[in-house]
């Protein structure tokens, strides 16, 4: 037939598709490999590799790579679709040939490049070049390939051209290579003194921008990537497969290229391959799916004119109106039931899912039950339990706003896992809480204040403003807990605690001080990232490094106008005693008030006769030293450096080594002190101006020129840090850092994934104090005084001497200690309690033992300290899960918890970060809900953002929710957050992406409703879940895969292996119960009634189904609490007396009670799945919709025939057939059929002899040949024109020859069908 037949292709969730799809647009899903470093298969003649024949597709391109780079036997490699058989849902694809055990199949990039590199020992020589072999792969496929394809598909035509994304892209884009380049900075190669995989992936995912859209001045911006990649792409290997790569010179549309999978496959560089076609390059699967597409509107439109002709001799008939789009149903659940009342589950299920009737009244009735308390089911919580405790405590969330899909995959993780350890048995604590965020949270205080009562905290004063805040927390803080609740999260409320409560704030308090008294926490001076807008010190985990390219003008609070950023100022100074001067250059200008030196290198010829002297200050009578020290860069500039030790941290280190003055000039606010006049008094930005301007009338400014730079901005207030001296609180975490690492290096603590090791090693053993004081108002006031002595015999002390400084539980607790330490009466000490407050991340490094009242003992410390598992994002690691080790083992003496599970970021389908001012930021609860593309633009509203940042956030969400987000309820939500979450890469999750599984759902619920209805209300389940002997081998089949999506599940959760725990379970209730099982079995319900037999059959039939079904929502329970509490319900029991009231206190089931799988039974039901989709392939070939045909299958021994026999009623029910015949390979196959390969040892021969118009479709066909014959005689007749490869534009050459080879083809395929179709006659 010369029909184009497109055939849907499943995907299981966590696979990811090829890199162009068939209409050229890239999927950008990842494809899941699992173990493959354990397989040790040679290579064969018959191991096949299939790519793509696209020329530019990149990831058939890392597979070549990687099989170039493989051992000397190379795979056979094809540029062709891989056989229907093989099930292969991607390409590239390997077929393994192992000896004796079939064909084994590997598919998706990652996986079929890690398999080739592995045999060619370029995977990594060992596991630690192997883990950052990894750690590339993920960087190439999350962080290359979405912004250089957003940035190049554009040009290529495969997507349109949206110049205000392509900008932002390529920004992006460039942002991306600047990381790259630093890495590659020290670097030949990314991993080892050698080409790995992870220099090829990386290389393939930037071969399209280098190509097409890498300009000259783009490639000399990072000089390391463009050395790096010349390097690559000039091996031997490289050069094979590539071909000469022409580096861009000017971006522009792309014309299409020869086809550089097919040079692979001959052995020749791209671009002059001898197998080449002299008459133009093989289009695009896109481009010949659009022809495919436009010849077969061309035959309809014949056909219609045919049908058309018909009808006028006939009389007219009523015309059908046309069916309306089914939307998605929305079903409420409206029967009143009590808050905490269980849910009427007698009333009959809605035809269809709906999340909202699925999802009421369930949380109060199991929040009521108590089954998230630790002591359901048990008289104490401290009785003994053999199968375990296991306790997790939440990530507190911040009481400032609401959650964010970040939050969202960090409660789905844990609610899983909480969910599946509560039902193995184990005594379980989920335990919630929530954070006071301290900046945060007064930084939204403050702006509602000021928006509504036009007043500022300190017209309030603390004590009123911390009133306003326990006001403001009260009133909104309940947000967050209403969205955990609505996201399914198993907590126990009863424990929940906030970080302000009065038992965490003693806790606080007590570690504070004993941490003071033993010297772990002192008092010093030093440079801090200071908020002149927040008045405060802050972490550096709230600062953002903004990265500019050159001059910038941004916005500054404070200021009317935009302050110029990106410029390097030189100047001179004078040198004392003569005429000569020293240039130095600054970023920031204004600093050079607080210089106290210069410093050159020790080496630097140019310096040298300088030694000793002093340069003259323009501005006061200051003098100062030219210093030499190691850390200045000879080549930089001059050579020269000003230092201003107060206000930057390199020069704070010249300064204490060289024994400089350390002059602030900037006070709290950012005005100018210390500073001589006009400058005193000046706002910092302001200065900046003043200074330059100074210096060009004293003659000594030089020059200013651009100057890449980062900026360090407040991701609060967005102003522009300051380090600044300021005396601070601080902890010594040198012991205690050591400590930490200890604890992992010897394996009493487990971080998984183990990628993360290197970087909690590297921040531990180099760790720095930890500056925890803060001038805020909200948050826990630190518990020290500062003491003056009332005595004329004890001198006064100052701020930053730590002697004068004194912790206490109260005043007269401390007043005491200081009077013993100066030896006078208490009645001369004078206490002043420090203003400042705790960073918040102390409160949240106690926060595992803090919730259950330490340091008092009592039950629950004993029962719960130290916890199980701590569950959170790896952007943490340090600000919290560190500090969470360090001061467990400080205080405690015990590490806080045994293992440390870090998941991926959540970026958007783009790749971007979450950030409200992109308009990227999604509330979980309106997926869940759904929400309108104005109801999202009226959040933006109600947010901090500036106009501009919202017009531009509105635009963001119109790109990506132009019809707002449907409703895809909590189930799906949660599924496709835990499906997506493969351990070290982000998640880039688009959202729509979720409504899949809400149709997933769907089907659910269709199964179970038709599986009920075919149980019957009299179906009583069996007590105990056993083989009775009887099952027939469909019953088998599905048992064996009930058992091996058993084994997988237990296995993915003691992983963490998400993505292996959703695609066994989806593979099982989709492909195998929806699609296989209960199809086949139909045959064996309608025939129930005929006679004893067939009652047994379908008897042990129906306890089949109800042990698929009762089994299949226990393991989906912990992913998908609400759908499958409803469906559970209304399943029978096997004991009602005594079975658990909910399918979350239910046993999950384990590998010990279903052990049924068997790998020869699945064999054999593969190789039949095998021959029913053949037979549903040839049916759609041939249009046989309704029709059915009897289908021969000639099998190559008589045990395939035994097997087919076997099956015969399966593959009837399946495949839709007539009747089912197997033959032996000498029985004669009668004429007429159809006939396609199932496997080597079956060919399908579907009868069509009497089932379609034969001399009609030949007809067709006749006309058919005769206009591609026309059409190509055309064609050869254009271009044998004497003057046509003068005249005619190259473009249209090509265009040309690539009509005449696709009709050339296709006539083959007419004539083809033709000849079949005449053997019929």
């Amino acid at each position: 037939m010369a029909s184009v037949l497109c055939r849907k292709r499943r995907l299981k969730p966590g696979t990811r598709c090829s890199f162009i799809a068939s209409d050229g647009h890239s999927c950008g899903c990842v494809c899941v490999l699992t173990e493959l470093t354990s397989l040790s298969v040679s290579f064969k003649e018959m191991t096949t590799l299939y790519v793509s024949p696209h020329p530019d597709d990149f990831r058939s391109l890392l597979a070549l790579l990687a099989a170039e780079y493989g051992p000397s036997s190379r795979p056979q490699i094809i540029t062709e679709d891989p056989p229907a058989s093989l099930n292969a849902r991607s390409r590239p694809a390997l077929v393994l040939a192992a000896a004796g055990d079939g064909d084994s199949l590997v598919s998706g990039a990652t996986a079929v490049s890690w398999y080739l590199a592995f045999q060619g020992k370029r995977a990594g020589l060992d596991a630690k070049q192997q883990s950052q072999v990894w750690q590339w792969l993920s960087f190439a496929d999350n962080e290359l390939t979405p912004v250089s394809c957003a940035v190049v598909f554009p040009l290529m035509g495969v997507t349109g051209v949206d110049k205000k994304l392509q900008q932002t892209s390529r920004a992006e884009l460039m942002r991306v290579l600047k990381v790259l380049d630093q890495a590659l900075a020290p670097r030949t190669y990314l991993v080892g003194e050698s080409i790995t995989l992870a220099d090829m992936a990386v290389a393939t995912a930037v071969l399209l921008p280098f190509k097409y859209a890498l300009e000259p001045s783009d490639r000399k911006a990072v000089t390391n990537v463009t050395r790096w990649f010349t390097t690559c792409i000039n091996q031997p290997q490289f050069l094979k497969v590539l071909g000469e790569i022409v580096l861009c010179e000017k971006m522009v549309p792309v014309t299409p290229k020869t086809n550089a999978a097919t040079n692979a496959v001959n052995g020749s560089p791209a671009g002059d391959s001898p197998g080449a076609p002299a008459n133009g390059p093989p289009k695009t699967e896109a481009q010949l799916k659009k022809e495919a597409k436009k010849r077969e509107k061309l035959e309809k439109f014949q056909q219609k004119k045919e049908m058309e002709a018909k009808k006028k001799t006939q009389p007219p008939s009523e015309k059908k109106a046309k069916p309306e789009k089914k939307e998605l149903g929305v079903i409420t659940y409206n029967i009143t039931t009590p808050a905490g009342e269980k849910k009427d589950v007698v009333s009959p299920l809605p035809d269809s899912y709906s999340p909202q009737y699925v999802e009421a009244a369930w949380y109060p009735w199991w929040e009521k039950q108590g089954f998230f308390k630790p002591e359901y089911g048990r008289k104490s919580i401290s009785e003994e339990n053999a199968k375990g405790i296991f306790m997790m405590c939440i990530p507190p969330p911040n009481v400032t706003g609401s959650l964010h899909l970040g939050h969202a995959l960090t409660n789905a993780i844990q609610d899983c896992l909480t969910r599946w350890h509560r039902m193995r048995g184990e005594t379980t604590l989920w335990n919630p809480g929530c954070d006071h965020a301290g900046i945060a949270t007064q930084v939204v205080v403050e702006k509602k204040l000021m928006r509504e009562k036009g007043m500022s905290r300190h017209d309030l004063g603390r004590e009123n403003f911390i009133r306003e805040v326990w006001k403001w927390k009260n009133e909104k803080g309940d947000r967050i807990y209403h969205q955990l609740k609505k996201l399914g999260s198993s907590l126990d409320w009863d424990r929940a605690c906030f970080t302000m409560d009065p038992k965490l704030s003693y806790a606080v308090q007590e570690a504070f001080i004993r941490m003071h008294d033993e010297g772990v926490i002192y008092r010093s001076k030093r440079l801090v990232n200071w908020s002149c807008t927040l008045n405060s010190a802050i972490s550096d985990i709230e600062v953002d490094k903004k990265e500019l390219a050159g001059r910038t003008l941004l916005p500054v609070p404070g200021y009317k106008e935009k302050i110029e950023f990106g410029v390097l100022v030189s100047f001179a100074y004078k040198v004392d005693g003569s005429d000569e001067e020293v240039i130095v250059a600054t970023t920031r200008i204004e600093t050079m008030l607080g210089d106290t030196a210069v410093a050159v290198h020790p080496a630097d010829a140019r310096y040298q006769h300088l030694k000793g002297k002093m340069v003259l200050h323009p501005f006061c009578d200051r003098k100062m030293p030219i210093v030499f020290d190691d850390f200045v860069d000879m080549s930089f500039g001059t050579g020269a450096v000003k230092i201003t030790p107060a206000h930057d941290h390199n020069d704070y280190e010249v300064g204490e080594r060289h024994n400089l003055a350390f002059i602030n000039i900037l006070d709290e606010n950012g005005l100018l002190i210390n500073v001589p006049p006009p400058f005193l008094g000046m706002k910092r930005f302001e200065a900046r101006k003043a200074v330059l301007q100074a210096l060009k009338d004293r003659g000594q400014f030089k020059e200013i020129k651009d100057n890449p730079m980062v900026v360090p901005v407040c991701s609060r207030s967005k102003d522009i840090v300051e380090p600044l001296l300021k005396p601070q609180w601080y902890v010594d975490c040198r012991d205690m850092g050591k400590e930490a690492a200890d604890a992992v290096r010897e394996g009493r603590l487990k971080i998984i994934p183990d990628h993360h090791l290197k970087t909690w090693f590297n921040w531990l053993d180099n760790i720095k104090d930890w500056c925890i004081s803060r001038q805020l108002w909200w948050g826990h006031r630190i518990p020290a005084y500062f003491i003056t002595v009332n005595d004329p015999s004890v001198k006064p002390g100052e701020d930053m001497d730590g002697h004068y400084w004194v912790s206490g539980r109260s005043e007269e607790e401390a007043r005491e200690k200081a009077a013993k330490r100066f030896n006078v009466s208490a009645d001369k000490i004078t206490l002043r309690q420090d203003e400042d407050v705790l960073d918040t991340w102390f409160s949240s490094g106690i926060f595992p033992f803090s919730i259950f009242g330490w340091p008092n003992e009592n039950e629950d410390l004993q029962v719960f300290y130290p916890g199980t598992l701590l569950e959170t994002g790896h952007d943490i690691l340090f600000f919290w899960v560190a500090r969470m080790v360090m001061m467990g083992l400080k205080l405690t003496g015990k590490l806080p918890f045994k293992e440390v599970y870090l998941h991926a970021v959540v970026r958007d389908a783009h790749g971007r970060k979450m950030s409200k001012s992109l308009g990227n930021v999604i509330d979980p609860l309106d997926v869940i809900t759904g929400i309108s593309l104005e109801g999202l633009h009226a959040q933006l509203m109600d947010s901090n953002l500036d106009p501009v940042e919202v017009e531009r956030a509105q635009q963001g969400q119109k790109s990506d929710y132009p019809n707002g987000i449907p409703e895809c309820g909590t189930d799906a939500l949660r599924f496709a957050l835990c499906a997506y979450t493969s351990q070290g890469r982000d998640i880039n999750l688009d959202v729509n992406r979720i409504l899949g599984y809400r149709h997933f759902c769907n089907k659910l619920w269709n199964a179970v409703k038709f599986a009920m209805k075919t149980l019957g209300d009299n179906f009583v389940p069996s007590e105990k879940v056993q083989l009775s002997g009887e099952e027939s081998v469909s019953d088998r089949w599905i048992l064996s895969r009930l058992s091996a999506a058993v084994t997988l599940c237990d296995a993915g959760f003691k992983a963490y292996d998400f993505p292996t725990i959703t695609t066994a379970i989806y593979n099982f209730w989709l492909y195998e119960l929806c699609d296989i099982y209960l199809e086949s079995v139909k045959p064996v319900f309608s025939k129930a009634e005929e006679d004893s037999t067939s009652q047994r059959q379908a008897l042990v039939c129906r306890q089949t189904l109800y042990t698929c079904l009762e089994v299949g929502l226990r393991l989906l329970s912990p992913l998908m609490p609400f759908v499958t509490e409803e469906l559970y319900q209304r399943l029978p029991r096997r004991k009602p007396q005594s079975d658990p009231p909910s399918i979350c206190v239910t046993s999950y089931p384990t590998t010990e009670e279903f052990c049924w799988n068997s790998e020869e039974v699945d064999r054999d039901m593969e190789f039949i799945m095998t021959i029913v989709k053949t037979i549903r392939s040839l049916r759609a070939d041939y249009n046989l919709t309704k029709t059915r045909a009897d289908c021969y299958l000639q099998c190559i021994d008589s045990a395939t025939v035994s097997l087919v026999q076997k099956y015969s009623l399966q593959i009837q029910t399946l495949s839709y057939s007539q009747a089912v015949i197997p033959l032996t390979a000498n029985q004669p196959v009668p004429e007429g059929c159809a006939v396609a390969i199932a496997s080597d040892r079956c060919t399908v021969n579907l009868m069509l002899k009497g089932l379609i118009d034969v001399e009609k479709e030949v007809a067709k066909l006749m006309t058919k040949k005769g206009d591609l014959e026309k059409q190509m005689e055309k064609l050869r007749e254009k271009m044998g024109k004497n003057d046509y490869k003068e005249k005619v534009p190259v473009k249209v050459q090509e265009q040309d020859a690539e009509k005449l080879r696709q009709s050339q083809i296709e006539l083959e395929k007419v004539k083809e069908a033709m000849d079949n179709f005449r053997k019929m006659i």
